[in-house]
């Protein structure tokens, strides 16, 4: 099985090569640099739902780099995995299909 937080840092330099290639893409970088500012809802709170979003639409990227920056951010495993079980809810069987990534990240920080 393949390292969760390697497979997120080698498609992330590859995203970057992209938003250089296409300078409109600063716009949105910085759009969503700004999203997760602390302000009504803090960055801890904002990664927990990026996370349940990210399992939800089916963004591997997604679920591996919001596991991690929820973490960063200060979330606990019992956190991270209330907010994994609410977009389980919401998504059935197929957010259910891609919790493993969740687990491996959190396994792969030493927080499982």
């Amino acid at each position: 099985m393949d390292n969760q937080l390697d497979y997120y840092t080698d498609t992330g330099k590859l995203r970057d090569e992209f938003d250089k290639g296409l300078p409109v893409m600063s716009d949105y970088t910085a759009f969503r640099k700004g999203v997760y500012q602390d302000g009504a809802l803090n960055l801890k709170s904002k990664r927990l739902i990026a996370l349940a979003c990210g399992l939800q639409s089916g963004c591997t990227r997604c679920v591996q780099g919001q596991t991690k920056d929820a973490i960063n951010a200060g979330a606990t495993k019992e956190e991270v995995l209330e907010a994994v079980s609410v977009a389980v809810v919401m998504g059935g069987t197929a957010v259910s299909a891609e919790t493993w990534r969740v687990v491996k990240v959190l396994q792969e920080l030493g927080k499982w």
